[in-house]
């Protein structure tokens, strides 16, 4: 795979999660480039206020080319395996780069998500956006030795 692009509403604060987080990032960054970027929160205490400042941020940091994928408890889940498959397919798309977006702690803005190349979930419950973060990483790192035939996924 060419590379993928993780966007973080808000960046990882909790000590635990930031160093799971980087453990899983660079297992990944080992097999394909990943370009990480932190959207710095708008601290704003107003959901919605919040979730559309963000939305124009994260809009300024992703470019036509990127195939979003937002994390959201609506969206399609996956199994494993079925992740690893999708990450393969978007590997073989050389117009176009996968870019995760894990939302802030209020969700995505409305603009977010009609931007959005699909809606993805990891869950049917809502996680916290760190811990979200961590799952998506692990995961992707999962489905990446599952594609390169790895041990680490033992099914």
């Amino acid at each position: 795979m060419r590379g993928i692009k993780i966007v973080l509403a808000g960046s990882i604060q909790k000590l635990f999660f930031k160093e799971a987080f980087k453990f899983y990032l660079h297992r990944v960054q080992a097999g394909m480039p990943v370009e990480l970027c932190e959207i710095k929160g708008t601290g704003h205490k107003n959901p919605e206020v919040r979730r559309n400042r963000e939305g124009e941020l994260i809009l300024g940091r992703i470019n036509s080319r990127d195939h979003l994928l937002v994390l959201d408890e609506k969206g399609q889940g996956f199994t494993s395996e079925g992740l690893a498959r999708e990450l393969s397919k978007w590997a073989e798309d050389p117009g176009r780069i996968p870019c995760f977006l894990v939302g802030g702690a209020y969700g995505v803005s409305e603009m977010i998500r009609s931007r959005a190349d699909r809606l993805i979930s990891l869950s049917c419950m809502t996680l916290p956006h760190e811990l979200a973060a961590v799952v998506l990483m692990e995961q992707i790192y999962r489905g990446v030795c599952i594609n390169s035939g790895h041990p680490y996924h033992h099914a």
